[in-house]
């Protein structure tokens, strides 16, 4: 077989990972591997490179992806479609290994469709949002680097009087990240999600609560997804959106810092605000030891799937079992945190925030 692996979408710790595990496995069957540059814009404009035995070596504690990616969708690319139906068929290919969440696999599942595309998905969000799969390779690394940069906030606000170290971590529909981060660090005193609504101002809003926590203690550490609080800023014009037509958010970290330090000046608190966006510098780590193992698993449970004559299936984690999902169902909706549940009342308890 001729496999090719693209990688679409935003970086991700493991996304190296993968494809080394995925190539290695192809080539241990004796087959052939091309890696298609920059997502599905490669198959658009024809953009590959070999993946040999040399070019796939030292890539597990690598960071990033040598593929390259973007957020490129085929379907809004005049004659797109037709362009990588030609070069698909062009190259030879086989099958496609298709590495992404929901909008690259999107893409994935229209095309199988509409066309017959030979694809098989593996579940790269950060966020850990895909239906159907218990973690998406990533996330615990992400989990992992969120709570050294939080106790490194916890510190900068134990060093000054009435001090708050507010940090901001990825999560644009989903609040796992900060969640998570969260329980493991056991110094958060307020974990803001985008599930969970909050307002500011009164006596049962986020500044009144964070003011009797600086009474109380004089110190306070806030962790916010990028994805809360964005009625509270939202400003009445049109949304503007990235290249797969996601809405593109507007910064809640610094719009909480700034108005924590205006509620200081109005009522005479002498505190400061330490701010940190960690969000790049998570997201482009290498793997730790859980996700670089479940990145093998990942990779070669794709060739498997695809040497097999699978298609349109997502290699998922269930009940500590790996399974195939079909992609139109793992991708028809966001997995999100409950606030009903049990993982968002161990947030509670953690924290003591009142909601």
């Amino acid at each position: 077989m001729k496999v090719g692996i693209l990688t679409g979408g935003g970086d991700c710790p493991g996304l190296n990972a993968v494809i080394r595990a995925a190539g290695r496995r192809v080539m241990t069957r004796g087959g052939e591997v091309v890696g298609v540059l920059e997502g599905w814009k490669g198959l658009v404009e024809g953009l590959y490179t070999p993946l040999g035995p040399r070019e796939i070596s030292g890539l597990l504690p690598r960071g990033g992806t040598i593929l390259r990616t973007t957020r490129t969708n085929p379907f809004k690319v005049d004659g797109g479609v037709e362009k990588v139906l030609a070069n698909f068929e062009g190259e030879g290919f086989d099958s496609l290994v298709a590495i992404g969440g929901e909008d690259t696999l999107g893409v994935a599942a229209r095309l199988y469709e509409e066309h017959g595309f030979p694809v098989v998905g593996v579940p790269k969000t950060i966020d850990n949002d895909l239906q159907w799969t218990w973690r998406s390779f990533g996330f615990d690394t992400a989990v992992d680097a969120a709570r050294t940069v939080l106790a490194a906030a916890h510190e900068e606000a134990r060093g000054a009087w009435n001090g708050v170290g507010l940090v901001k971590l990825m999560g644009r529909h989903s609040g796992f990240i900060a969640a998570h981060a969260a329980l493991a660090s056991g110094d958060v005193n307020f974990c803001l999600v985008p599930e969970v609504r909050f307002v500011l101002e009164g006596p049962d809003g986020f500044l009144a609560a964070l003011e009797a926590r600086l009474a109380a203690k004089h110190h306070a550490v806030v962790v916010v997804a990028e994805g809360a609080g964005q009625e509270l800023i939202a400003d009445g014009g049109a949304a503007a959106r990235d290249p797969s037509g996601n809405v593109k958010l507007k910064d809640i970290g610094t719009f909480l810092r700034d108005r924590i330090a205006a509620h200081f000046r109005a009522t005479g608190i002498d505190g400061v605000v330490r701010y940190i966006d960690p969000s790049y510098t998570i997201r482009s780590l290498p793997t730790n030891s859980f996700d670089a193992q479940l990145c093998l698993a990942l990779g070669q449970h794709a060739v498997h799937a695809g040497m097999a004559g699978r298609t349109d299936v997502l290699v998922a984690v269930w009940n500590q079992r790996f399974t195939h999902v079909p992609i139109p169902v793992a991708a028809a909706a966001r997995r999100q945190l409950d606030p009903r549940g049990e993982l968002w009342q161990r947030v509670l308890e953690s924290t003591g925030q009142a909601v």
